[in-house]
């Protein structure tokens, strides 16, 4: 089957519907991981025995659709929206694009568009100013739904100069610490880190749910200028197939905030009976003796049994350091180097490898902070070299010159 062809959204199909058929899920579960109904599930399943995983693929992909505005007008009202309306009702914006621009579409249509540019949240019901929280029951199934966060506090109570960084991931189903570390930060490098360590033991869980800090989500700001882009961590996460779901509270993710409440009280304490003053001391031992205790004693049986990470491919345990690093598109300049944080690199021959000027390159900043150049997926030779920026022009230097010299012509 060629995976490569297929959506995001069909290769999830291809990871649940045969754990359908090999009873290791329900119909009801299936469909509520997929957002489908248990009869579309039925249908799904059964063409899978028939005709295979591959029958997932839409058949009518790469067809427009018959009603869909054509791609410039589309591309007309997004730049429109994004420049001039973003802060816009759908129903005001519509009546402008109408108005001024000649660009008559329904409100709803408008709303739609502005949906997918991140300008506008999805309607859902307002209550009133006191806002009214609903128990939520949690996931069913180990891995379904993990809670990550992180918390600065002083864990060593002084033995460490100022205050450290708590990463922790909680399992939704079954409140057990999955996994903890004391990391530099909670920005991109340490949470990828982070998730690496995670990945290389358990797999990955099906979603992540975190908050709208600036390491996970873009402002809305920068979804206006540019709404395609991404974080680091949303680009790794999307491309390894798991979601990532954002509360709009803290008290939406509870569990983990709960967690760092307990930690601040029973970790500190433990790292101080066991004289623990060092980061790496730490989290070997969370990993080797208070993770497994913690989760003895306040953890709980999942309602269904299973476990739904998905484990890493032998491709992408291969290629763990290149996937779980920062990557910055750069061009290549016409005499073959690159620059990337005032550091200017050098491409040198590399076989396999052809490297033109202006060809895009991606500099990975790798978790160990190392660096690598990679030209269409392939790894590319380089060298740092003091590279002169270059005198400045002539009419500059004159104007500075006459600056310096006006007060003696005065």
């Amino acid at each position: 089957m060629n995976t490569i062809s297929m959506s995001s959204k069909e290769l999830k199909y291809v990871e649940i519907i045969p754990r359908v058929i090999a009873h290791e899920l329900k119909g009801v579960e299936a469909a509520k991981l997929l957002g489908i109904t248990d009869r579309t599930v039925r249908r799904l399943k059964e063409t899978v025995e028939k005709n295979g995983s591959s029958s997932l693929a839409h058949r009518a992909r790469g067809r427009t659709g018959n009603h869909r505005i054509p791609e410039n007008e589309r591309r007309k009202i997004e730049n429109l929206l994004i420049d001039k309306y973003y802060d816009f009702t759908p129903t005001f914006a519509a009546e402008k694009l109408n108005e001024i621009h000649g660009l008559k579409h329904d409100r709803k249509t408008i709303g739609t568009i502005m949906i997918e540019l991140g300008l506008k949240e999805p309607a859902r019901l307002v209550g009133s100013a006191i806002v009214h929280r609903s128990w939520r029951e949690p996931r069913a199934r180990f891995g379904e739904l993990v809670q990550f966060d992180g918390s600065y506090h002083e864990w060593f109570e002084g033995r460490v100069a100022g205050k450290q960084c708590l990463l922790a991931a909680i399992d939704d189903a079954t409140g057990n610490i999955i996994h903890l570390s004391i990391k530099e930060h909670e920005g991109v490098l340490p949470v990828l880190a982070f998730w690496k360590e995670y990945a290389n033991k358990y797999g990955l869980p099906q979603a992540i749910y975190v908050d709208k800090f600036s390491t996970y989500k873009m402002n809305q700001k920068t979804l206006a200028e540019n709404p395609d882009v991404k974080t680091q961590f949303s680009r790794v996460m999307e491309g390894l197939r798991t979601n990532v779901i954002f509360a709009n509270s803290s008290q939406a993710k509870g569990r983990v905030e709960r967690l760092f409440r307990t930690l601040q009280d029973r970790l500190i304490k433990e790292l101080r009976l066991q004289n623990i003053s060092t980061v790496p001391e730490a989290n070997r031992f969370f990993e080797d003796v208070f993770i497994p205790d913690f989760n003895k004693r306040f953890g709980r049986p999942a309602r269904e049994a299973g476990d739904l990470h998905r484990p890493l491919e032998t491709k992408e345990r291969n290629r763990i350091d290149d996937l779980f690093c920062r990557h910055d598109e750069r061009a290549v300049c016409h005499d073959f180097t690159v620059s990337h944080n005032t550091v200017w690199y050098q491409l040198l021959s590399t076989p396999g490898v052809a490297v033109r000027p202006r060809d895009v390159c991606v500099v990975r900043t790798h978790t160990d902070g190392r660096i690598s150049i990679a030209i269409r997926g392939k790894t590319v030779q380089y060298k740092i070299v003091a590279k002169s920026v270059g005198r400045k022009p002539m009419n500059y230097i004159r104007a500075e010159k006459l600056r310096t010299l006006a007060p003696a012509l005065i």
